[in-house]
């Protein structure tokens, strides 16, 4: 019984990082077409277009444009709204992908 229950829970956590991968990739679509912020995204993270491109699908990546995109709260209305997303949407698939957990500071 209880490797079923592992076994489940795996395939919850596996649906879980699938779904936030494809915010991920939702958002970068949104980065990569927004003239004035993409090209702060590619500064600031010091990944160049032609890396991006190729590792568009990589947790990594997606984990930092999910970062970016999350620090600014217009940035996140503004992708939510021209995407469909929820505005929770990139907090939650940020959260789910490898390194997400949110940071206690107590």
């Amino acid at each position: 019984m209880v490797k079923k229950v592992f076994r489940a829970m795996g395939r919850t956590k596996e649906m879980q990082q699938d779904s936030a991968e494809t915010v991920g990739l939702k958002v970068l679509a949104w980065l990569a077409a927004n003239e004035e912020l993409f090209p702060v995204f590619l500064g600031s993270s010091g990944i160049s277009g032609a890396e991006l491109m190729s590792r568009a699908g990589d947790t990594e990546v997606l984990s930092a444009v999910l970062d970016f995109v999350t620090m600014d709260d217009a940035w996140v209305m503004a992708c939510a709204q021209e995407t469909g997303l929820t505005q929770d949407a990139p907090m939650r698939a940020r959260a789910a992908l490898p390194g997400g957990a949110q940071i206690n500071w107590t």
